[in-house]
């Protein structure tokens, strides 16, 4: 079954001083039941910098969670340029304008050739949105494939693509789930296995009267818990989907910007999707989300339906998504990730040498989910909830990923450090030792 959020906040379940509880029932009754808040303490964030957030009394977190700040909280060439935007000229594309026009040309210009259109959304669950529906104009099908865990946005049509949202989550009968790829302790066939999976769930859809539309996969599988070895795996179920008469759309929203130590997750398969989606990271928080086409799939979507998205692409939020190529560029964080993500890597690898709870260390760049074990003392779902909570208790932010919410999810701003990188492993040390003293549920 299904478990709940690992770092989910439970009313109830701690005691909270006074003011906080009033904060917790002030946003229950004003937002009502549906959201969520992290952490058995809730906290209350008033200031973000680099990659650290800060709450009310001051104190100061390390951020190892929060990839929409993809260049640091607050960047202040990203503040610099939107703010001067704002005070010149904000408005639809509707209009001619050079802001968008010369970043379209950056954005693909990181692309593989093939990919020679980009259109604009505000969020990458609109951008998850557009592509299927330009995906279905272009195949004549319907049948997307998803995996199991899936998380591609809110919308009505991507809600049913992402099952990690929580049990009342129905798929359509168009729509068919497989398994998530294993990771490198299964073998070295992971490709040939999941490229299996997508054939048998193609054809099951067309014996079912569906056409298939396309395979949709976030290419580090975040939500299914960070599978993302060995590269290269992802071709062949490209490969399988367009035997099937359906499209590869990779969903960059959280690999994308440098996330994995490149621009793109897709370009460690050697691969050039059909569409490309990407979101979160792109503004740096501002709300600018997007995707890359082959210009034929666009022209069989235009053929019929005209698009317009109010604030798609606007000059201010074109003017941010601009400034965080510049950062990009400009402070090596690509590079960065690669450095310090190795170093995070070996201290992980390193700790589960001498902590046997810790299992398998999944990561590309600074996109890392870290497999927890289960033992007579603790399941593994506890123990990482139990981690993910210590962590904040030391003022260190990550979350949970997978179907049994049993992998810890760190994927902080690429601006983090090895010394942030250090932190981290000298906290989780800590916190697995505390743990080794008590058992689950334990004081």
């Amino acid at each position: 079954m299904r478990q709940a959020m690992a770092n989910a906040f439970v009313p109830g379940a701690a005691l909270l001083p006074a003011e906080l509880e009033a904060r917790v029932a002030r946003r229950a009754r004003l937002l009502g039941p549906a959201y969520r808040l992290f952490y058995e303490r809730p906290l209350h964030i008033v200031r973000g910098e680099g990659a650290y957030l800060y709450d009310a009394d001051g104190v100061r977190y390390l951020d190892a969670y929060n990839n929409v700040p993809g260049v640091g909280h607050c960047h202040p060439k990203v503040v610099e340029a939107l703010t001067r935007q704002a005070a010149l000229l904000n408005t639809h594309t509707r209009y001619l304008h050079d802001g968008v026009l010369d970043y379209a040309e950056r954005l693909l210009a990181t692309m593989p050739p093939a990919l020679g259109h980009v259109m604009f959304t505000c969020s990458g669950s609109e951008a998850n949105d557009l592509a299927l529906r330009i995906a279905q104009a272009a195949t004549g099908g319907a049948g997307v494939i998803i995996t199991a865990y899936a998380y591609h946005g809110v919308t009505q049509a991507v809600a049913q693509l992402s099952p990690c949202l929580g049990q009342g989550v129905v798929v359509g009968p168009h729509v068919r789930v497989i398994p998530a790829p294993t990771s490198p302790g299964a073998g070295p066939d992971v490709g040939r296995r999941f490229a299996l999976s997508v054939r048998a769930a193609a054809e099951d859809l067309l014996q079912h009267g569906i056409q298939p539309a396309a395979l949709l996969v976030d290419t580090v599988f975040t939500s299914d818990g960070n599978y993302v070895d060995p590269a290269g795996f992802l071709a062949e179920a490209a490969a399988e989907i367009r035997a099937q008469g359906g499209l590869f759309i990779a969903d960059e929203v959280q690999a994308g910007f440098g996330r994995t130590g490149g621009m793109w997750g897709f370009s460690r398969h050697g691969l050039v999707p059909d569409l490309v989606t990407m979101g979160k990271p792109m503004g740096n928080g501002h709300p600018i989300a997007g995707l890359a086409a082959r210009p034929a799939l666009v022209q069989a979507f235009a053929d019929t339906v005209r698009y317009f998205n109010t604030f798609g692409g606007n000059p201010v939020s074109v003017a941010a998504a601009n400034a965080v190529l510049d950062v990009l560029r400009d402070e090596g964080l690509m590079e960065r990730a690669v450095e310090v993500g190795a170093h995070l890597k070996r201290g992980f690898v390193q700790l589960a040498a001498s902590h046997p709870c810790l299992g398998e260390v999944r990561s590309a760049g600074l996109a890392f989910g870290v497999a927890l074990r289960e033992d007579d003392a603790w399941s593994a779902a506890d123990r990482t909830s139990a981690l993910v909570n210590g962590l904040r208790a030391r003022r260190i932010l990550v979350s949970a990923s997978g179907i049994a919410q049993d992998v810890l999810k760190i994927r902080p701003p690429l601006c983090f450090s090895r010394e942030d990188a250090d932190a981290l492993l000298e906290a989780t040390a800590a916190v697995l030792a505390e743990l080794a003293d008590r058992p689950a549920g334990g004081a």
